[in-house]
C-alpha cells in the first residue's frame, strides 16, 4: 500500500499484485466501455433493419413463393449486393479505427510489491503508484505525491494548446476544483501528456470514473441525428407502395371482369405493381452512400456512418477547434524582440536570422533541456539548428539546472565551456525581470512590449544571461548577475491551406466558427490569420450567463468562442441546431466528444484524436487536415447532386414502364411486358444505368452556391415535374410505336421486341439528358465519365444478346427485328434527347436546389 510519507519513495511498496488483481476484478479494466464497437455481424444487422432493404427482401420472398424465380433472384441478388458493399466499406472503417485505438493505448510504469514494472494502461487500478516522466501519457487520474518541474499537455481534455504546471499535493494551494486546465494543481488526468519534468502519483480514478471517462459516459445520453434522406425515402416508398398496390388490385379486378382469364389478370397486376413500386430506390441510395464513402476515403476521410454523407452537402455551419485543426499543434518561434525594442519576425520562408538576434536565440537554447520534450523548448532547438547549422559551436557541458518554481516561473541552466560558466535563463517576462532586478521604468517598457506581442496571440518568454567565474553556485538563481536580453514570442502556427479552405467555405455559404479553450487574444489572432469573417468573440464566462434562448440569439453572429468548457461546446452546438443550422463539428479531444455526437456531422481527428472522439463521430479525418473537411463537403454536395439526378432519372423511367404495363389493359391489346421484363428493366437496366450518375463529376458551381435548405426534399416539386415531363414524352413516343405496330398486325413477339428496344434506347437518352442540370448537353458530353462508356457498351451488348442468342431471346419472348425497326427505335431515342434538351433550358433554374 502507499506509504504515508511520499518523500520516502524508496520505501514505497505500492499495491501488491494480489490487491491489484482484486481491484481489477472489482472495478474493471482502466478503459472506457466500447459499446459502439461494430462487428461485421452487427453491421449486417443494422443494414437489414433498414425498412427499404426489408421491402426489397420481402418482395423477393413473395415472388419466390408465387413461383416467379427470375424476379425473386434478381431482387434478392441486388439486395445482397447492397449489403455486401455497405459491410465491406464500414468494416474497413472499423479496422482502421481499431488500429488507431491500439496506437494510442498508453503503457504505465507502476510500483507493485516494491518493484517498478511497466504494465498495460488498461491494467492500472485505483491506488497504484505511477512514475511519470517526459513523453508519458498519463494512464489514469492521479494525485501527485512528488513532482519536479512537471508540466502536462491537457489539450485533449481542455482544448488549450499551452502546457500547464503541476505541483505536489503538499505544495499546492487547497482547491475544490479538481478538473483539467489551469496551473499549479496537484492532479494529473488520464489522457494528458507529460511534456516536462517528472512525478510520482497515486491513482485516484480509472476507466469510466476518470475525468475522461465521465465525458465518455455522458455520450450515452445523447442521440445522434437521424438521417433525413432515409426518412424521406421511406415516406416516398410507402407512398409509391400504397398507390401501386391500389392500382394493381384495381387492374386485376378490371382485367378479370372485363376480359376473363384471372391468371393473366394476376400476372398483369404484378407487372403493373412492380412498374410502380420503386424497388431500385433502396438499391440506388445504398450504392450511392457506399460509393460515396469509398470516394471520400480517397481524400483521407473515413465515413463511419454512410448516412452522414447525405448531410455533408447541407452543412451551413462548421464548428472547428483551434489546436491541431486550424493550427499545427506545435510551438514555433514567431518573433524575437531585443531590449532596445528592435524586433524580427521569423517567417517560414527560410529567411536567415540577423546576427544581432543570435545571442538571445543561443541563450534561449541553453536555457532549454539538451534533449527537449517541452514544445516550447523544442521550438528553440529547431530555430537554433536552422540558424547555427554548420557553424562551429563551443563544446559545453551542463553543470546545474534550476527548474520552475511557483515563486519563480523561470528555468535557469548553468553550462561550462572553455571560457568558464555561462548561465542562461528563460521564463515568464516578469520572472526574468525579477532576476535582472529591473527598475519600475524598465518594467513598464517590458510590460508594453509583452502586451503588444500577446495581442498578436503569442506566448511570450523573457531571456536573460549571466557569466560566473567560480564554481560556487548559489542555491537560488536570483544570486546570479543577469543581463536582460529580450523577449521571444512563440505561437502554434496556422496550418498551410487553412486560409484558402476558410475562403472556400465562405463562397459555399458555410459559416466557420472557432470554439477553443484557449485565451481570447490567442483565439482572435488565429481567427484573423485564418480569415474568419466578422470576428465577434464570446467567452465561456459570457456564455454561462445566457439562457438557451439568449444563446441561440447570440450564436448567429459570434464567430470565435474562447475559454470554452466541454459542456459549453455542447450548448453551442445545440443552440446552432435550435436556430435551424445544419452543424458540422470537428474535434479530437474527449472534451469534444459530446458536441461531436450531438452535431449533425461529427468530424473527429484520426491521427491525434482520442478513442472517445472517434467513437462519437460519424466521420474521421486520417490526416487531421482542415482542408480535408472542405473536400468532404465538396464531395457531399457532389454526391447529393448526383443522387438527385439519379432519382429524377428513376422517377422518369417509371412513367413509361408503368404506362406500357397499363396501356394494353386500356386498349384491349395483348400484354406486352411480363414481370420478367419489368424486373429486368427496374433491377438491371435502371440501376446499372444509374451508376453513370454516381460517377458523374461535380457541377462547376458546386462550391459557389449556398447550402441546400434543411426543408428541401430530395423529391422537390420541380424535380417531380421534370421527371414526369421526361417520362411522359418517352411514354408518348414508345407507346405510339407499340400501338401502331400492334394495329398494323405485327406479330406479338416482334411488337414486344420493338417496344422494349425503343424503351431501352429512350432510357439511354434520359441518362444523357440528366447528366447535368446546369450545363448544356454539349458541355456535359465533354466531361469525362468512364462509367458512361462502360454502361452504354453493356446496354448495347445486352440488346444484341437478346436478339442474337436464341436462349436469351426465348426468355424474353422476343421476335426478330429488321433494319428499319432498329432505325425507328434510334429515331425515337433521338427525338426524346433533342426535345428534352430544349425543355431543360426552361427548367434549369428550378432544378437547382
Amino acid at each position: 500500500m502507499p506509504v504515508d510519507e511520499p518523500s520516502q519513495l524508496s520505501s514505497c511498496r505500492g499495491l501488491s499484485e494480489t490487491e491489484a488483481q482484486e481491484r481489477l476484478k472489482a472495478e474493471g479494466f482502466n478503459e472506457l466501455p466500447r459499446a459502439d464497437h461494430r462487428t461485421p455481424f452487427r453491421i449486417v444487422f443494422e443494414v437489414l433493419r433498414e425498412p427499404m432493404l426489408a421491402l426489397l427482401f420481402g418482395g423477393g420472398v413473395i415472388y419466390l413463393l408465387i413461383g416467379d424465380l427470375q424476379e425473386a433472384l434478381i431482387l434478392l441478388v441486388f439486395a445482397l449486393a447492397s449489403i455486401v458493399i455497405t459491410v465491406v466499406q464500414e468494416t474497413r472503417t472499423e479496422r482502421v479505427l481499431e488500429a488507431l485505438r491500439d496506437l494510442t493505448s498508453p503503457r504505465a510504469l507502476v510500483i507493485r510489491d516494491g518493484i517498478r514494472k511497466r504494465i498495460a494502461g488498461r491494467d492500472v487500478v485505483r491506488g497504484d503508484i505511477i512514475i511519470l516522466s517526459e513523453g508519458d501519457r498519463v494512464p489514469a487520474d492521479a494525485l501527485l505525491w512528488q513532482c519536479q518541474d512537471l508540466q502536462t499537455d491537457e489539450s485533449l481534455l481542455t482544448g488549450e494548446s499551452v502546457p500547464v504546471r503541476k505541483l505536489a499535493r503538499d505544495a499546492a494551494i487547497p482547491s475544490a476544483a479538481a478538473r483539467p486546465g489551469g496551473d499549479d494543481l496537484p492532479q494529473v488526468f488520464s489522457g494528458a501528456l507529460i511534456v516536462r519534468g517528472t512525478g510520482v502519483a497515486e491513482v485516484t480514478a480509472t476507466g469510466a470514473r476518470s475525468e475522461i471517462g465521465k465525458i465518455g459516459q455522458s455520450l450515452s445520453t445523447l442521440e445522434p441525428e437521424p438521417p433525413r434522406l432515409q426518412a424521406q425515402m421511406q415516406r416516398l416508398v410507402r407512398l409509391f407502395a400504397l398507390v401501386g398496390g391500389i392500382v394493381s388490385v384495381l387492374a386485376v379486378v378490371l382485367y378479370g371482369l372485363l376480359r376473363g382469364g384471372w391468371l393473366d389478370a394476376v400476372l398483369a397486376g404484378i407487372a403493373l405493381g412492380m412498374s410502380m413500386l420503386p424497388e431500385e430506390f433502396p438499391v440506388v441510395l445504398t450504392v450511392f452512400m457506399a460509393m460515396g464513402a469509398w470516394r471520400i476515403s480517397h481524400a483521407r476521410v473515413l465515413t463511419r456512418r454512410a448516412s452522414a454523407i447525405e448531410t455533408l452537402g447541407s452543412a451551413s455551419v462548421l464548428c472547428t477547434d483551434k489546436t491541431g485543426t486550424l493550427t499545427e499543434n506545435r510551438m514555433t518561434i514567431a518573433e524575437l524582440r531585443l531590449q532596445d525594442g528592435s524586433a524580427f519576425a521569423v517567417k517560414a520562408d527560410g529567411l536567415q536570422l540577423p546576427g544581432a538576434f543570435h545571442s538571445i536565440l543561443r541563450t534561449g537554447v541553453l536555457a532549454s533541456a539538451p534533449e527537449p520534450f517541452d514544445p516550447m523548448e523544442r521550438a528553440f532547438h529547431d530555430l537554433g539548428r536552422h540558424t547555427f547549422d554548420g557553424k562551429t559551436e563551443k563544446r559545453r557541458s551542463l553543470v546545474r539546472s534550476y527548474g520552475l518554481r511557483p515563486e519563480l516561473l523561470a528555468v535557469t541552466q548553468v553550462w561550462r565551456d572553455d571560457d568558464g560558466l555561462i548561465v542562461a535563463a528563460k521564463g515568464a517576462p516578469e520572472a526574468i525581470a525579477d532576476l535582472c532586478h529591473a527598475s519600475a521604468e524598465e518594467l513598464a517598457v517590458l510590460k508594453a512590449s509583452v502586451d503588444a506581442m500577446a495581442g498578436e496571440g503569442l506566448r511570450v518568454l523573457g531571456v536573460a544571461r549571466a557569466q560566473v567565474r567560480d564554481d560556487d553556485l548559489p542555491e537560488d538563481p536570483r544570486g546570479f548577475a543577469f543581463e536582460y536580453l529580450g523577449l521571444v514570442g512563440l505561437a502554434d502556427p496556422l496550418r498551410a491551406g487553412v486560409r484558402d479552405a476558410v475562403a472556400e467555405c465562405r463562397s459555399a455559404g458555410v459559416r466557420v466558427v472557432m470554439i477553443t479553450g484557449d485565451y481570447p487574444t490567442t483565439a482572435m489572432a488565429i481567427a484573423r490569420q485564418a480569415g474568419l469573417a466578422s470576428l465577434q468573440i464570446m467567452t465561456g464566462e459570457e456564455l454561462q450567463s445566457y439562457t438557451d434562448a439568449e444563446l441561440a440569439e447570440h450564436v448567429r453572429t459570434a464567430t470565435v468562442f474562447a475559454r470554452i468548457m466541454p459542456e459549453q461546446k455542447l450548448r453551442i452546438v445545440n443552440a446552432l441546431k435550435a436556430d435551424g443550422e445544419i452543424v458540422a463539428m470537428t474535434g479530437d479531444g474527449v472534451n469534444d466528444a459530446p458536441s461531436l455526437k450531438a452535431a449533425h456531422i461529427g468530424i473527429a481527428m484520426g491521427g491525434r484524436g482520442t478513442d472517445v472522439a472517434r467513437e462519437a463521430s460519424s466521420i474521421v479525418l486520417l490526416d487531421d487536415d482542415f482542408g480535408s473537411v472542405i473536400e468532404a463537403i465538396r464531395l457531399g454536395r457532389r454526391i447529393y447532386d448526383n443522387l438527385r439526378k439519379a432519382m429524377g432519372f428513376i422517377f422518369a423511367v417509371h412513367v413509361p414502364i408503368a404506362g406500357l404495363a397499363l396501356l394494353p389493359l386500356i386498349f384491349g391489346l395483348p400484354i406486352i411486358f411480363s414481370p420478367i421484363h419489368i424486373a429486368f428493366l427496374e433491377m438491371v437496366i435502371d440501376p446499372v444505368c444509374t451508376l453513370v450518375f454516381e460517377a458523374e463529376t461535380e457541377e462547376e458551381d458546386v462550391m459557389r452556391r449556398p447550402p441546400r435548405p434543411t426543408t428541401e426534399p430530395l423529391f422537390s416539386w420541380p424535380l417531380i415535374g421534370w421527371g414526369l415531363l421526361q417520362g411522359l414524352l418517352a411514354f408518348t413516343l414508345v407507346g405510339a410505336i407499340f400501338v401502331i405496330a400492334s394495329k398494323r398486325g405485327m406479330p406479338a413477339d416482334e411488337v414486344r421486341a420493338l417496344t422494349f428496344f425503343s424503351l431501352v434506347l429512350s432510357i439511354v437518352s434520359l441518362i444523357l439528358v440528366n447528366r447535368s442540370f446546369s450545363t448544356s448537353f454539349i458541355t456535359a458530353i465533354r466531361r469525362t465519365n468512364i462509367m458512361l462508356a462502360w454502361i452504354l457498351a453493356l446496354v448495347f451488348i445486352i440488346l444484341a444478346l437478346s436478339l442474337l442468342v436464341p436462349a436469351v431471346r426465348d426468355l424474353f419472348r422476343f421476335g426478330p427485328l429488321h433494319v428499319d425497326d432498329i432505325g425507328l427505335t434510334l429515331g425515337a431515342a433521338m427525338a426524346v434527347l433533342l426535345l428534352l434538351e430544349l425543355a431543360k433550358t426552361l427548367w434549369r433554374d428550378q432544378l437547382r436546389y
